[in-house]
């Protein structure tokens, strides 16, 4: 009986991971974390090998820097200067914690723009550099989606089959 509440609260923390990709509040990969920790301290701590806790760190390890780099990336793509760049790899950070999930658009878009204005640049150039910043988060936003699925993917074949 505590083995399937322990496996109902796993499948609740996964599920719970993929909640934190809209409400970015959630840190969805240190929710996939719990998940993975509480198998193996309460259930079976030789099941994992490290043929899986190596992938995981870097997986997450990749997720955590995915929206900075992915954003500033398609700020610069886009047209943006070094500064809108800069401001949307704070914004994205900044944007997490306030009105989620919109903030993390919103203030990347916003700031970005009002960067690009200053650098003396026209508004359809801040415009333009701001689309690329709200592309940014939705390109991250899926590869989020599809590493997140990967890591419990790999966790149950490693539970399961010792894969």
């Amino acid at each position: 009986m505590v083995d399937i509440l322990l496996w109902i609260l796993i499948l609740v923390l996964f599920i719970l991971s993929f909640v934190g990709i809209v409400f970015p509040i959630i840190p969805s990969v240190l929710v996939i974390w719990g998940g993975f920790l509480l198998y193996h301290f309460a259930i079976n701590g030789e099941t994992l090998s490290w043929f899986f806790w190596i992938p995981m760190v870097m997986f997450t390890i990749i997720l955590f820097v995915a929206d900075i780099i992915v954003n500033s990336h398609f700020v610069k793509r886009f047209g943006g200067s070094k500064w809108g760049e800069r401001v949307a790899a704070i914004a994205v950070i900044v944007g997490s914690f306030i009105v989620p999930p919109f903030g993390i658009i919103i203030i990347p878009f916003v700031a970005v723009f009002i960067t690009e204005l200053i650098q003396r640049r026209t508004a359809r150039e801040a415009i333009k550099a701001s689309v690329g910043s709200l592309l940014g988060f939705l390109g991250s936003s899926v590869a989020k989606v599809i590493i997140q699925l990967v890591m419990i993917i790999w966790f149950f074949l490693d539970v399961w089959i010792n894969f």
